[in-house]
């Protein structure tokens, strides 16, 4: 089966969580030579029914140069639409030797495609991609230290139409840890408005669209003020912007409810 190689540009300097591990997935976990690290996959919102990738293994570039795989749990399809608002799913988790991650990779299989308006499309790959875009990362793994970090999946942005119909993959990708998981939720309303939910920072714009009871959230945010902007589809509603939302590591930020009106 052909596999493809995707480098994950981690921009995580000081992103990492660690902590002693006594309970976490991989079981009571100690170590004098060897760090735990457990990998989570989550997504940002896309207007597609499905996005279906193959996920079947993560690759850790270690101090020595070698790679050390992780297998993930159940490797194999994953709609990564299931994974919004805050909702994700453990690949599972690997021990590495203590020291310096250079940098790490996901590998997918075959079989990729997105659902448009109940049609299954293939996702292609430009070849470049296939080998990849290498980034340091120079991240310090402590041993005896457990690290929890989130690969978000950008799939909006990830998967771009072609002029003849076509639907390609080029991954778009971010990490964030526990201690760098700023997060904001709250609720906008009504579903019928068809609202997205964008959190701008700056020059930097996330966004959400809410689930069917209205709710929605951000994960992985920098600390700092935010401003929320709600825009309708349906235009006969007014948009609503927020501003001064703040946003601390370590709390969630709750907004309560935001209705939009005629």
């Amino acid at each position: 089966m052909k596999k493809l190689l995707l480098v994950i540009p981690l921009l995580i300097m000081g992103l990492f969580a660690c902590k002693k591990d006594s309970s976490s997935s991989g079981g009571g976990y100690s170590s004098s030579t060897n760090a735990k690290v457990t990998m989570h996959l989550t997504d940002g919102p896309a207007t597609y029914d499905a996005v279906y990738l193959n996920v079947q293994e993560v690759q850790v570039n270690v101090s020595n140069g070698s790679w050390i795989s992780m297998t993930p749990v159940r490797p194999g399809l994953y709609n990564i639409l299931n994974f919004r608002n805050g909702l994700d799913t453990m690949l599972g988790w690997v021990e590495i030797p203590a020291g310096t991650i250079s940098q790490m990779r996901l590998i997918l299989g075959d079989g990729n495609y997105v659902v448009v308006n109940g049609v299954d499309y293939p996702l292609t790959t430009p070849s470049a991609q296939e080998s990849g875009l290498k980034l340091n990362i120079n991240q310090t793994l402590v041993a005896g230290n457990s690290y929890d970090f989130w690969i978000d999946f950008d799939a909006a942005r990830s998967i771009h139409q072609t002029g003849n119909g076509k639907y390609m993959l080029k991954p778009v990708m971010r990490a964030y840890s526990e201690l760098t998981d700023g997060r904001i939720k709250g609720y906008a309303l009504p579903p019928a408005a068809g609202i997205t939910v964008y959190a701008i920072n700056g020059t930097d714009t996330l966004s959400a669209i809410p689930n069917v009871d209205g709710y929605f959230g951000f994960n992985g945010l920098s600390q700092g003020t935010y401003e929320l902007m709600f825009n309708p589809a349906d235009t006969t509603y007014q948009s609503v912007v927020m501003p001064n939302v703040q946003v601390t590591f370590g709390t969630i930020t709750d907004v309560g409810t935001v209705t939009l009106v005629h």
